[in-house]
């Protein structure tokens, strides 16, 4: 049986979510809540767990994967079908470097202990919390969109969800949570409504989560 420490607004979490359900693997749910009790990822039994005291972890049998492209990674290789990588070489780096812009160079920036470390140690306002946020996805939406243009299907890449689109969609749901207007982004807002549209993808949605607030 699998089971997923994750929180039900973990952007990185919900990523696992949708593969799981994308790959039609059933898995147990173990909420994990980040701001309860000073963050509830630091506590001993997690930290065990995952030194890092990061979300998500998977635990399958015996084995326990940290970092959520890992995850996919490994769900893709131990149950390949559906792939969240097809096509080409070509196809699946082109796929591979879409997850890898939302998970290397926005979401790390944004992720909750560095906002928290904004505030610790500069005195950020949750204003200028919001605006950091703001900018990064804004930034790095820029780029993603116009790598996105011309792609067919509804979809990140081809004509059915990929892991582009596993790592996207969670982003999308960032970016709305802060604020930042996707009119600027049409196609991203495109592939939004296309995944969402899906059960694997409103299924992992936060607001269905057992421990959503």
């Amino acid at each position: 049986m699998l089971t997923l420490h994750t929180y039900f607004r973990s952007s990185a979490a919900f990523r696992v979510r949708i593969a799981l359900n994308l790959k039609g693997l059933a898995y147990e749910s173990v909420p994990v809540h980040l701001l309860r009790h000073g963050g509830e990822q630091h506590l001993a039994d997690f930290k065990a767990l995952n030194p890092s005291e990061l979300l998500p972890v998977l635990q399958d049998g015996g084995r326990v994967l940290t970092q959520s492209l890992s995850i996919l990674e490994y769900l893709e290789e131990r149950y390949p079908e559906p792939a969240l990588l097809p096509g080409t070489a070509e196809d699946r780096a082109f796929i591979r470097s879409l997850a890898l812009d939302v998970a290397c160079e926005i979401h790390p920036v944004n992720n909750l202990r560095v906002l928290q470390h904004l505030t610790a140690s500069f005195g950020a306002t949750e204003e200028q919390r919001r605006a950091w946020v703001q900018h990064w996805i804004r930034l790095g939406f820029e780029a993603i969109e116009q790598r996105l243009a011309g792609q067919p299907g509804g979809f990140c890449v081809g004509h059915q969800p990929t892991m582009a689109d596993a790592v996207l969609v969670p982003q999308i749901f960032n970016a709305q949570r802060f604020g930042v207007d996707l009119a600027a982004y049409p196609t991203i807002q495109g592939v939004w409504n296309h995944c969402m549209g899906l059960p694997a993808f409103e299924q992992a949605a936060p607001g269905r989560q057992p421990d959503a607030e």
